[in-house]
């Protein structure tokens, strides 16, 4: 009986901030289930707010209408799902090359997109391959914006640390132009320790 408490407790707590929070400083945000994702066939709540943000690109051609990103991230949850056995796509939140955000796993849901980062960390990836140059303006805004609302809405705690997936793990995300441009960004930390 606690754990459903608890359960319906994470669902609601989020909610009722996002109710009380100025949206206007939230980007607009695709549901998963607006671009065609699959549901999970397992769900695994996290508490919130979150420590980190890990931020990581997808190595894949960019997108910049509903279309072409709804058909890509289809295809990415296929991927992840059914050649990696992930439970869902494995970040929490992609941006495009036009600013739109689009929720992977969301801000409750554990991802898998940074070993020892997806309980206490939300992944964002930009969509793109960014090694020799950054995503768009509108999509660095775009993130910049959800970071914001992340805090605003109780899900990414006041003091959350800033890092790229790179920091992580062995991996050449997010790209080594928007890893020296995420380095100038509120929050970047140089060492993480999760």
């Amino acid at each position: 009986m606690c754990k459903i408490i608890a359960n319906v407790l994470l669902i609601l707590l989020p909610l009722l901030a996002i109710a009380s929070s100025d949206e206007s400083d939230c980007p607009t945000i695709k549901l998963k289930r607006q671009w065609g994702g699959h549901p999970s066939p397992e769900i695994s709540y996290r508490p919130i707010p979150v420590k980190y943000v890990v931020i990581h690109h997808t190595v894949t051609p960019e997108c910049d209408t509903f279309p072409t990103c709804a058909e890509l991230l289809q295809n990415m949850q296929n991927y992840h799902m059914q050649d990696l056995k992930y439970d869902d796509i494995g970040y929490n939140f992609l941006i495009a090359s036009d600013g739109t955000v689009y929720e992977g796993t969301g801000w409750l849901i554990i991802g898998a997109h940074t070993y020892g980062y997806n309980t206490n960390g939300t992944g964002i990836a930009f969509i793109g391959d960014y090694t020799a140059k950054l995503p768009s303006a509108a999509a660095l805004t775009s993130a910049k914006k959800l970071l914001s609302c992340g805090v605003k809405t109780g899900n990414l705690q006041e003091n959350y640390e800033l890092l790229g997936g790179r920091q992580a793990f062995p991996t050449l995300s997010p790209g080594i132009t928007l890893y020296n441009e995420i380095q100038q960004w509120d929050h970047w930390i140089p060492n993480p320790q999760p």
